[in-house]
């Protein structure tokens, strides 16, 4: 459905991709959801605090632990705001990894720059 949206040139929003993207997440789909977050990118369409955070909780679902930390680091670069949930699975996916270091080291990072 999203697919045909795209190609009969309506308009979609942050809203619409959003959606897309937590439906994709909720499937396991986070290649899918990379690709759509991509697509959101490219029509220049503005990503939110829930288009990020749906792209993350995919990440972490799927061992995708870099490009979640990436991702939360976009964030912050866009100023968007990154909600405790957010962090938590950026966290959560940084320590399935083995990765606690990383994990700490966001954690400083978040707490200075509130």
């Amino acid at each position: 459905l999203f697919s045909e949206m795209m190609q009969s040139r309506l308009d979609c929003n942050t809203v619409t991709f959003n959606a897309a993207i937590s439906a994709c997440e909720k499937g396991g789909e986070w290649q899918k959801a990379s690709h759509l977050f991509g697509s959101l990118m490219e029509r220049m369409v503005e990503p939110d605090s829930v288009t990020f955070g749906a792209m993350i909780s995919a990440c972490e679902k799927k061992g995708q632990w870099e490009k979640a930390l990436q991702l939360v680091f976009t964030m912050m670069q866009r100023k968007v705001e990154c909600n405790t949930i957010t962090l938590n699975a950026v966290m959560s996916s940084c320590e399935k990894a083995c990765q606690w270091e990383r994990a700490s080291l966001l954690f400083s990072v978040m707490m200075r720059s509130r």
